[in-house]
């Protein structure tokens, strides 16, 4: 069974660069006059035992002034990091995106393209799916670049399960789990006014409680975490991430891959180190991210219709989380939230934020809520998606694929 890992790295403008309102948004992409936390992240892959896999770094920015700069950026540290890590490392970036575009719309596939990019979560994960198939992976590890190997025996606890029977069910989708700095798999809370309301990190610890720090070691889950998934082929040949969503993909998928028949299983012993960097972005700004999110997820829920093959979902069947965020109150939730906020922000006589945390409410009545079926778009977006990914399981064009790929001097010929 041919395993891939992939971990996707993100990388921004330099330090002290204006903020352009047109350059994608990440958490913390890293500035390329910084070294970031890549590095740090392939080098603890010497920890591990088992290093029958293929590792692929895939290189996103938030700008395409900086593509070139970032792939050099990327090579340097794949070479400085891979005799440490001792194992062969392969890169994809921008320039070999634009080749496999080109390919695409030369062979009238110009319906894949729209499915091939490297701006936005979603569409980064679904490179993260797209670029193993090519190279005939039968499963996939997806990892991110703020994470770090602590467990030497991870590869083979990621494998253990994954398309493997289990209570009758061939498992073809496992969580891992993120452990914090201190060690706990619990998110920090530090009580706020608004708090009260937008009690994201309490539901999140409780489905944590209730699925990571109980047995049996495997369990189905409501949740997961897309620096610690583990996906067979027959899941990411079949099941996309959505580009619609802006954030919160990984949590999408799960959703997603719930209508479409497959469930994911937590294994509460795959672990891995996360030390993501400070977030910058405002509180208010963080909360109207996360309301985008749930409306959409929402909407896509509440537009479900009966389809052969696919089964209904609720926010009952979400745990505490999501489904906390996506059921009946979510619209309460918001305004509660918001007015709470808006009136912490006053107190501290910061009038800006105290309008943008308003002005929540205002959009998730307006431009947050899809204009569109939600649920008729996954369904289009799936289909497409398995087209093309079946697509490449034709010799030829695989083999004109993998070409592309090898035209990076990090990739490697034997891929």
């Amino acid at each position: 069974m041919k395993t891939t890992m992939i971990i996707p790295t993100y990388w921004g403008r330099k330090k002290e660069s204006p903020h352009n309102p047109d350059d994608t948004v990440y958490d913390h992409p890293t500035p390329i006059d910084s070294e970031g936390t890549l590095q740090r992240a392939i080098e603890s892959i010497s920890v591990l035992d088992n290093k029958d896999f293929e590792l692929i770094i895939i290189v996103a920015t938030t700008t395409e002034d900086i593509e070139v700069e970032a792939e050099k950026k990327v090579k340097e540290i794949i070479k400085a990091s891979a005799s440490i890590a001792r194992i062969n490392i392969s890169m994809f970036g921008p320039s070999q995106l634009k080749k496999i575009s080109r390919y695409m719309t030369e062979n009238n596939k110009i319906d894949y393209t729209d499915l091939l990019s490297l701006d936005g979560y979603s569409n980064v994960r679904n490179m993260c799916l797209f670029i193993p198939h090519i190279i005939s992976s039968d499963t996939i590890i997806l990892i991110d670049d703020d994470e770090v190997f602590e467990d030497t025996k991870y590869i083979d606890k990621a494998k253990q399960f994954i398309h493997k029977k289990y209570e009758g069910k061939t498992i073809d989708a496992v969580a891992g789990y993120y452990l914090q700095e201190n060690n706990d798999f619990r998110a920090d809370i530090t009580p706020k006014p608004w708090t009260r309301f937008w009690d994201k990190n309490q539901s999140m610890n409780s489905a944590f409680d209730k699925v990571i720090g109980t047995q049996p070691r495997l369990k189905k889950t409501s949740f997961v975490f897309g620096g610690n998934m583990i996906l067979h082929k027959n899941i990411f040949k079949v099941i996309p991430f959505d580009p619609s969503i802006p954030r919160g993909e990984d949590i999408d998928y799960l959703i997603n891959a719930k209508m479409f028949g497959f469930d994911f299983y937590l294994d509460n012993e795959l672990s891995i180190k996360h030390l993501p960097p400070k977030k910058s972005h405002p509180i208010w700004n963080q909360i109207r991210e996360d309301i985008y999110r749930f409306i959409y997820e929402k909407s896509k829920i509440e537009n479900q219709r009966p389809i052969e093959g696919m089964a209904i979902v609720q926010p009952k069947d979400l745990g505490d989380y999501p489904g906390n965020f996506i059921d009946k109150n979510l619209e309460k939730k918001i305004e509660d939230t918001c007015n709470s906020l808006s009136d912490y922000y006053l107190s501290k006589n910061n009038i800006e934020d105290s309008k943008e945390a308003l002005k929540n409410i205002m959009l998730a009545k307006t431009d947050a809520i899809p204009d569109y079926d939600t649920f008729k778009h996954l369904c289009r977006l799936q289909k497409t998606w398995q087209e093309m990914m079946r697509y490449i399981d034709d010799d030829n064009v695989r083999k004109e694929l993998k070409n592309i790929l090898k035209t990076s001097d990090l990739m490697n010929q034997n891929l």
